[in-house]
């Protein structure tokens, strides 16, 4: 059923930034750093910059798409968690109508730019939107949902990959499991803020399946990350900038799991923690460029 906007003081533009989530660019860019891991280190670090701006660009409008979707999907289940009852649907600022539109202009930007790229990313790219379209509703039926959206990361290895050298070889599927453990572990990190509600909800996620044990899950996903990428540089043969960054982001994971054993941390301390593999992402990018010099 659509739903009516209710009055809001803000122009209806800047509520559909706040849909796209435009106004908090950490889940936007980290999205695109395993792009730009696979684009940068399939091209040994000098990728065409028309093809890098497609990537990026492509990343923005199928992340933007992936967030309407999800509030799409959680309209009426976003007004029962604190950290998303305000979201645009949820708060009935935007019409469900107004949603779908957004929805549908924001996968014809992605369409547009996928058309750029070789057949076999292109048609990564469609295999990729059932899984964006699907991934919302897995926390319904689903025990594990971030897996899902771990392996719609992955996608975006996979195509811009393939969009340097029209293939996938071991050095893409190394990078690709990389980029699951990773997503996995962040996004179970993200999704400890929401237990209790998740819990009281009914819905399923990674941090509600491994309970007591989310942090050494979470430590597990990070050290599988570190010895992926570790096996990558030595397939490639990344040079030290590769392996003192890698060093640097296992300093910070370790770090952030010590940190998760703390049961009494307050909720922010969850969203700090995904911001900082943002950070810990493109301290990455910046070794993986020098380390293909």
């Amino acid at each position: 059923m659509l739903t009516t906007p209710q009055s809001n003081e803000n122009p209806v533009w800047l509520v559909i930034i706040r849909l796209l989530r435009w106004h908090k660019p950490e889940g936007r860019l980290i999205l695109m750093i395993p792009a730009l891991w696979a684009v940068f280190l399939a091209a040994a670090g000098k990728p065409p910059l028309p093809l890098v701006g497609v990537i990026v660009l492509g990343t923005l409008a199928t992340s933007a798409a992936g967030c309407v979707v999800n509030d799409l999907w959680d309209r009426d289940i976003d007004p029962e968690v604190e950290r998303t009852r305000d979201r645009p649907l949820a708060s009935r600022a935007l019409s469900v109508k107004v949603g779908i539109v957004v929805a549908i202009v924001a996968m014809a930007c992605a369409a547009v730019l996928a058309f750029y790229l070789n057949p076999l990313s292109f048609w990564l790219s469609v295999a990729a939107v059932p899984v964006i379209l699907l991934y919302p509703g897995a926390k319904r039926v689903f025990p594990v949902p971030q897996l899902i959206l771990s392996i719609a990361w992955g996608f975006a290895v996979l195509i811009s990959w393939s969009a340097v050298t029209h293939n996938i070889s071991q050095p893409t599927w190394l990078l690709w499991g990389a980029t699951v453990l990773w997503t996995l572990g962040f996004d179970t990190v993200y999704a400890m803020s929401d237990r209790e509600d998740d819990r009281r909800i009914g819905v399923n996620s990674s941090a509600l399946f491994f309970g007591d044990y989310a942090p050494l899950a979470i430590g597990v996903f990070f050290a599988g990350t570190i010895l992926l990428l570790a096996w990558l540089g030595l397939v490639i043969n990344l040079h030290l900038p590769f392996w003192i960054t890698l060093t640097l982001a296992t300093i910070g994971w370790i770090w952030q799991c010590l940190r998760l054993t703390d049961q009494n941390l307050p909720n922010p301390a969850y969203g700090e923690m995904f911001r900082q593999n943002v950070w810990i992402g493109f301290i990455l990018l910046a070794g993986m460029v020098v380390g293909c010099l």
